[in-house]
């Protein structure tokens, strides 16, 4: 379903392109689809000079939960001396965070398609664990511990 935009993305900027097919929950639970992405990633940087490819302009991409997988990638990279520095990381609509499906946007956009809050959780319990056993904990905000909640509510909150 990518290989178009990849394309158009490589033919237009003059760059190479390179797209993970990363396996799928609920099939493959979390970290498969990480760790494919993870390892394809270190591959190329590893080989760089085979693809022809400027050291210092190595982008990584990745949308919804590609983006999450995008974002998992650089922050795992990011303390790597032994590669080169990534120049950036794109993240377009990425799903970051399943800790509150109750912030304000959750709710602001709860009937929005494509993606409404239901959905959201849904597929992140089928990225984690392959199934939906526990969706009303996760919408109702429960299967966070207090603790845990308190300790990153500077990051994942309202304000």
């Amino acid at each position: 379903t990518y290989e178009d935009i990849c394309r158009y993305i490589a033919r237009e900027s003059e760059s190479v392109v390179v797209s993970v097919g990363y396996r799928l929950a609920p099939e493959h639970k979390y970290p498969a689809a990480y760790e494919d992405c993870l390892n394809a990633t270190l591959h190329f940087m590893k080989n760089i000079e085979h693809y022809g490819v400027d050291p210092a302009n190595v982008i990584v991409c990745g949308d919804s939960a590609g983006g999450n997988l995008a974002a998992a990638v650089c922050q795992t990279l990011a303390g790597r001396s032994d590669l080169p520095k990534l120049r950036a990381q794109i993240l377009i609509y990425p799903g970051l965070q399943a800790l509150d499906f109750n912030l304000p946007s959750y709710h602001q956009n709860r009937g929005v398609p494509l993606l409404f809050r239901e959905r959201a959780a849904f597929f992140a319990l089928q990225y984690l664990n392959g199934h939906a056993l526990h969706m009303q904990e996760v919408l109702e905000g429960s299967h966070i511990p207090p603790d845990m909640r308190l300790k990153y509510r500077k990051w994942v909150s309202p304000d």
